[in-house]
């Protein structure tokens, strides 16, 4: 392998993707991953230079054969118009991929039934909101603030959980609001806390999204409180979870409600569901209540 391709997968693999076993520098795109969610653009050519990233963690980075300061004004200019061409080809060929999916996750959706009885709620003790079956895998519908179906999240019997299309900004509602609404990471979460609490939910599936699904809810609802319900990732480096949704909280001006769990609590509960299995939905409805205001 020449040593660019071998550095540029190197740097694919430092941001913590599995890079392809064969990496192409024609400067076109390439998807690679679970999912093909993840992409490059290499060019061979001059002063080697690609980008890439994966739309679905949010990942997008540049890279060069040269240091900045080490490129001639004309190899620094040739290598700007690069990455700015191989950004757009790469948002192109995302949007038309986009487009795709939305329409097969609309088919989908029409196509199944209301959800009953899956394995998957009976393990996690909460009830489908809005959410259908096709055979045995839930769907759960990713929509925007005009309710526009982006995608589907779909959950097997056993908790698999896959997405394909647009997630950024998009997010489950459960629940109409009544002055406010509150924004979790996932389904099981979002129903336990609806359930015990009777409020409006929107689900947006991963701590990442939290930022994106409040600053759509914030701009299209201006007058609702938003309160950003936290996954207490107390076993992950920096508690993504609760980091996430700080700063969610801190940028639409909304409250941080963390699930408070009894002694002896289990290293794999961080989030509302695992509060309510272990002390039921009075324990998740009394964490809300220390918000000032709130009355469920």
């Amino acid at each position: 392998m020449n040593n660019h391709l071998a550095d540029f997968q190197q740097a694919i693999e430092a941001a913590g993707l599995q890079a392809p076993d064969v990496i192409h520098d024609d400067g076109a795109l390439h998807r690679f991953g679970r999912g093909k969610s993840a992409y490059y653009v290499l060019h061979g050519d001059g002063v080697p230079a690609g980008v890439f990233g994966d739309w679905r963690a949010g990942l997008q980075s540049t890279w060069c054969a040269k240091l900045d300061n080490a490129m001639t004004p004309a190899e620094r200019d040739a290598h700007r118009q690069r990455v700015k061409n191989a950004q757009a080809q790469r948002d192109a060929d995302e949007a038309a991929r986009q487009r795709d999916e939305a329409d097969k996750a609309a088919a989908r959706w029409q196509a199944a039934a209301p959800a009953a009885g899956h394995p998957y709620l009976v393990r996690k003790g909460v009830q489908p909101h809005g959410i259908r079956q096709d055979g045995d895998t839930l769907l759960i519908p990713l929509r925007d603030t005009a309710g526009v179906l982006h995608s589907l999240q779909t959950i097997t019997p056993d908790g698999e959980k896959r997405f394909r299309g647009r997630m950024r900004g998009c997010y489950h509602a459960i629940g109409k609001p009544r002055g406010r609404i509150i924004v979790c990471e996932g389904y099981a979460t979002g129903a336990s806390i609806h359930e015990a609490t009777g409020e409006a939910v929107a689900v947006s599936f991963n701590a990442g999204n939290l930022m994106p699904v409040a600053t759509a809810l914030h701009t299209k609802y201006p007058e609702l409180v938003l309160l950003l319900a936290a996954d207490d990732d107390h076993q992950s480096e920096g508690n993504p979870g609760m980091s996430a949704a700080k700063s969610a909280a801190l940028a639409v001006g909304g409250f941080v409600v963390a699930p408070h769990f009894p002694a002896g609590r289990p290293n794999k509960a961080t989030d509302f569901n695992d509060l309510a299995a272990l002390a039921g939905l009075g324990a998740v409805r009394a964490c809300f209540l220390e918000i000032v205001g709130f009355v469920c």
